[in-house]
């Protein structure tokens, strides 16, 4: 009896060690001193793919989940590589999300060129957990489609994040203006 509350004890302090240890992790993280870390600590850096372009920066990724949340709370979005694809071959115009740390890459690489053929917009963002959980899945997802309005233009629904999605919209079209081939 007593050496198993023993054992209990050892096991809660080496989960609360392990919890310390990722909070010195996340704190030396925000403060920008990664060259200080402990290395059999958690790697909290992700992985972009070298085709990962353009890739949102922090403040646009922000704005560009804030309008997945609300146009999946509308209905209007089409999540995963097969229901993106299937929406620029038919001709649907939308936003194109697609996540840059997609492991193994071929996955998604034709998405980009059917987005340019289909002078649709896309960006990458740097985590599809992120993206996932932007579009109400439990799941993380490597691409999303935001299409104003939805299947039957239901514009009811896309009143509450119109303006938000027009100024992502703007701003992606721009930096996919900006990048040469």
């Amino acid at each position: 009896m007593a050496k198993e509350r023993k054992e209990k004890k050892e096991k809660k302090s080496s989960k609360a060690e392990k919890v310390e240890k990722v909070e010195k992790v996340d704190k030396k993280i925000d403060a920008g001193n990664e060259s200080d870390m402990d290395v059999d600590a958690p790697a909290r850096i992700v992985d972009i793919s070298p085709i990962a372009s353009p890739l949102a920066a922090d403040k646009l990724t922000k704005k560009l989940l804030k309008t997945v949340k609300k146009a999946a709370k509308a209905k209007h979005v089409k999540r995963g590589v097969k229901e993106v694809v299937k929406g620029l071959r038919k001709g649907e115009k939308g936003l194109v999300l697609i996540a840059g740390d997609i492991s193994p890459i071929d996955v998604i690489t034709h998405v980009p060129v059917l987005c340019e053929e289909n002078d649709v917009p896309y960006i990458f963002l740097p985590s599809k957990e992120d993206l996932g959980t932007a579009g109400s899945t439990k799941r993380p997802t490597s691409c999303v489609m935001v299409v104003l309005g939805g299947k039957k233009k239901d514009m009811d629904g896309a009143k509450d994040y119109k303006e938000l999605y027009d100024e992502c919209y703007a701003k992606v079209k721009e930096l996919d203006e900006a990048i040469v081939y």
